[in-house]
Parts: structure tokens; C-alpha cells; sequence
């Protein structure tokens, strides 16, 4: 077998094979005599017709089955002796199928397309430069924190003397009933906690609800308008059944050094707490300032490396970014078939234009490691996959069978070497301290709007070059605008 490989692009090759005469012959034979043997031919007992007469009834049935067996084993091969890295399944292409002769007569010749991994020589990596901003860390964010745990502290206390009223929080056994609907699944809640009076709450439940007691049972129906954020419920009437399990007031304790020492960390009072929590708090400050400046330099290190990327990839990532977009917006109660057809159109342009950057990304990173000579221990792997455990709140043994449908620790390895590139373009970054940021003020600074300076600049050619010859007092001052 003769194969000679073309280069079309950087990530697309393409290999012509000529498979020999004879290796076409045995398989065609082969596949003759069991027609011969398997067929019925008018006039012949079943596998008695002439291989001749065979041949002429089922020549496109033979020919066909004959490529079937022939070419994959064949093009298996010269994938595998060209040594490129393929991406997918190849894309095969017959050349002259109307003349080709599978009879052994003569080679056959094909040719396929494959995607590969481009060639990347080197990574333009080290001396890039970012701004580093810390977020400060004011009072009322920690007094936000002390009051998020006073709440998780709260108890539960019954009421005893009167009937449930606004600002109450009642446990209820619920169960609803679709009207005009009887395939419908009914609603089916139990210890359900309402606190009477709350935004969130339905009005029709707050009416209901009110003036209650333990062991009441509320009967009543709501009709929900049809664009109620929950699409199970839009412009459907539902039956409810309340059953008053308790009445309840919520007591929050009060924010002193007894309760500050009664949350099991080791404070000594409301001052100790404060004072720690800002700690922890400027901590992941910190951090995520260093995340904010190590995002921003794989941005300009996906800038200033212009690498082509295998199209599969990138489509198998928009798919991804698609998927995860629709789930999103399943999570949110909105069907994705009834989103807008254009904006699906504009965010599906998104996804590829977000999905080749993530592509590139991964390729430039993994160059990088392999600079490095970055290698992965089985204890980095372990240590890694304990740290998922504990994020996703499961088991070790969880996470390793989630992950052995997406490479075991393979997977793992992968991330923990991209981490460590990541690290690497850090460590050799040029990194200057500035004030805080939002994402608002940064895409500013970034897309500053034009000013009446900026529009001179763009003057035409004529009227550039009479600016040109200006004094330097009368030139206009000007920055140069940060290319996207």
C-alpha cells in the first residue's frame, strides 16, 4: 500500500492511499464466493449458480460489500503510519468511484481528510504584563457575614397564645391539584416553611394563611397569570390543600462575645470574630485578585499566540457551551425551545467565537507544560480529587466513577497541568499593584468612548496630514486605544 500525505492547513491533512491490485482481489474473491454460496439465482439450485452469472446479478451489492471490508482496515493503517495525531473519525473520499475495478485488475486509489493537533514550536509566554487589583474589605461586608450567621443560628420558637400573622413562619404539609388537567402530576410538599408577609410568598397563600392555627387544614385555588416565572405553573389554576403543621416565630440571637464564643472556632469574643472574619476576608480578597490577573494574562496569551485550532474541537466546545447555557436557563424555570430564534442565533456566535479561545487556551497551556517539563504525581492526582470530594460535597469514590467517563485521572492530570502552566505565566508576568476595579470600571478602561482627540486622528488623509505638520503645541493629545 503506497500513501503520500498533503498538508491543506495547519490542523487538516489530507493522506492518498493506493491499495495494490492483489489486496483488492482477495477481498473481492472472498466476498464473491459467499454470495455464491448464500444466494438464489432463477434457474440454479442455491449455490450452484455460476460464480460468472454471481458476479453480473450482485456486481453493485459486491462491489459495495467489498469497499465496506476493504477500506477501513486500510485506512486504519495509514493513519497509523502517517504518525499524525487524528482528531476524530477520517473523512473518505472515493477517487473516480464510476471507473474504479474491485476486481483485482487494477489498485485502487482513495484519499482522506483528517484533523490533527497543529505544530505549535513555541509559546511567546514569559514578561507579560497585568495589573493586579485588590478589592478592600469594608465593615459592612463582615457585618453582612456576622448577620448571615446570626440567621443560621436562629431558632424556630412556636406560638402558643394567638394565630399565625405577618412576619410568622408556618410548617405546612402541601399538596396541589391541577384544574382541567387530570394527567397533570399533583404538588406534593411536605414540612414546607412559609414566612408569612414575604415577597417570594404568593399572595393568594398570605390571605389564606393568616389566621391560623396547628392542625388547620386551608383550601384554596390559584390562578397563575401566563408568564409566571415558573413554566410548570404558567397560566395554569391549581387547588391547594394546607395542612398547619406549627406556628412559629423566627428569634435571632443577639450579636455578643456569648454568642460569638458559642460557634465552636475558637473565638473569644465579638471582637476576636471581626477581626478574623477580615482576615479571611482580605485572604480571598487576595486570591481572587491573583485569579482576576492570571484570567487576564491567558487572554493576552491567547492575543499574542495566533494558532489555527482543529474545527472539531471548537464545535465539539460551542456544543458544550450550548448545552450548559440551555441547562442554565432550564434551572431558571424557562423552556429554551421558546427563547427568542435571533437571540439563540447571536449567542450561538458567542459560543464558537468563546468556544475557539477556550480551544487555543488549552492547547497553548498544554505547550507550556511540555516546556515546563511539567509532570504529574499519583499524589498530586489523589490530593486533587479529595479536594473535589469536598467541594461537590460527595466521596472520593463518587468523584473517581464520574470521572472514569471522562479519562479517570487522566482528566485530572490535565487540569492539575494547565493549573500549573496557569502558575508558570504568573510567575513570569510582569505584575504591577492597582486600585480596585469593577467589571464595569475595567471594561471602561479597557473600551474607553471616543473623545473629540480621538476623532481627529481619523480625519481624512488630507486633513491628517495638516495635523501632521502642526507644532507639537497644536497637535492634539491622544492615547492609543487598547485593541479588543
Amino acid at each position: 500500500m503506497k500513501t503520500e500525505i498533503t498538508e491543506i492547513s495547519p490542523t487538516r491533512k489530507e493522506i492518498k492511499i493506493e491499495i495494490e491490485a492483489e489486496a483488492v482481489k482477495k477481498v473481492y474473491l472472498a466476498i464473491c464466493q459467499k454470495y455464491s454460496k448464500l444466494v438464489t439465482v432463477p434457474g440454479f439450485r442455491k449455490g450452484f449458480a455460476p460464480m460468472d452469472v454471481v458476479k453480473m446479478r450482485y456486481n453493485e451489492e459486491i462491489q459495495n460489500e467489498t469497499l465496506r471490508e476493504l477500506l477501513p482496515d486500510k485506512v486504519t493503517q495509514a493513519v497509523q503510519e502517517s504518525g499524525l495525531e487524528v482528531i476524530g473519525e477520517p473523512e473518505l473520499h472515493l477517487d473516480n468511484q464510476g471507473a474504479m475495478k474491485l476486481n483485482g485488475t487494477q489498485p485502487v486509489s482513495i484519499h482522506v481528510h483528517v484533523e490533527v493537533f497543529p505544530e505549535i514550536a513555541n509559546v511567546d509566554y514569559k514578561g507579560l504584563e497585568v495589573t493586579r487589583r485588590v478589592r478592600s474589605v469594608n465593615e459592612t461586608e463582615i457585618e453582612e457575614v456576622i448577620n448571615e450567621r446570626l440567621t443560621h443560628s436562629s431558632a424556630l420558637v412556636p406560638v402558643e397564645d394567638r394565630k399565625s400573622q405577618a412576619g410568622d413562619t408556618l410548617i405546612i404539609d402541601l399538596v396541589g391539584v391541577f384544574v382541567g388537567d387530570e394527567t397533570a402530576e399533583p404538588i406534593a410538599a411536605e414540612d414546607l416553611e412559609i414566612k408569612l408577609g414575604e415577597s417570594y410568598v404568593e399572595p393568594t397563600f398570605n390571605e389564606n394563611l393568616t389566621d391560623a392555627e396547628p392542625d388547620d387544614v386551608k383550601t384554596f385555588s390559584v390562578e397563575y397569570p401566563a408568564d409566571y416565572s415558573t413554566n410548570a405553573l404558567a397560566g395554569k389554576k391549581v387547588d391547594y390543600t394546607a395542612t398547619v403543621k406549627s406556628v412559629g416565630v423566627v428569634e435571632v440571637p443577639e450579636a455578643d462575645d456569648a454568642w460569638a464564643q458559642g460557634l465552636g472556632e475558637e473565638f473569644e469574643s465579638m471582637k476576636d470574630l471581626r477581626s478574623k472574619l477580615r482576615d479571611d476576608m482580605e485572604l480571598m480578597a487576595k486570591l481572587e485578585a491573583d485569579n482576576r490577573a492570571k484570567d487576564e494574562l491567558v487572554s493576552q496569551l491567547i492575543d499574542k499566540n495566533n494558532v489555527e485550532v482543529p474545527s472539531r474541537l471548537v464545535e465539539n466546545q460551542a456544543r458544550n457551551l450550548l448545552n450548559n447555557f440551555a441547562q442554565d436557563m432550564m434551572n431558571r424555570g424557562i423552556d429554551p425551545k421558546q427563547i427568542n430564534e435571533d437571540f439563540v442565533k447571536m449567542a450561538m456566535q458567542s459560543f464558537s467565537i468563546q468556544a475557539e479561545k477556550d480551544v487555543l487556551g488549552a492547547l497553548l497551556l498544554e505547550k507550556i507544560a511540555e516546556i515546563e517539563k511539567f509532570e504529574i504525581s499519583k499524589e498530586e492526582i489523589d490530593e486533587e480529587v479529595s479536594k473535589m470530594a469536598v467541594y461537590y460535597k460527595t466521596t472520593v469514590e463518587d468523584v473517581c466513577k464520574s470521572l472514569e467517563q471522562s479519562g479517570g485521572d487522566f482528566s485530572v492530570s490535565e487540569r492539575l497541568r494547565s493549573r500549573k502552566s496557569v502558575d508558570a505565566i504568573y510567575e513570569n508576568a510582569k505584575i504591577t499593584e492597582g486600585e480596585w476595579l469593577d467589571e464595569a470600571q475595567l471594561a471602561a478602561l479597557e473600551n474607553p468612548p471616543e473623545t473629540e482627540a480621538a476623532v481627529e486622528v481619523k480625519k481624512p488623509k488630507k486633513a491628517k496630514a495638516k495635523a501632521e505638520a502642526a507644532t507639537d503645541e497644536e497637535k492634539p493629545k491622544t492615547k492609543a486605544k487598547k485593541k479588543d
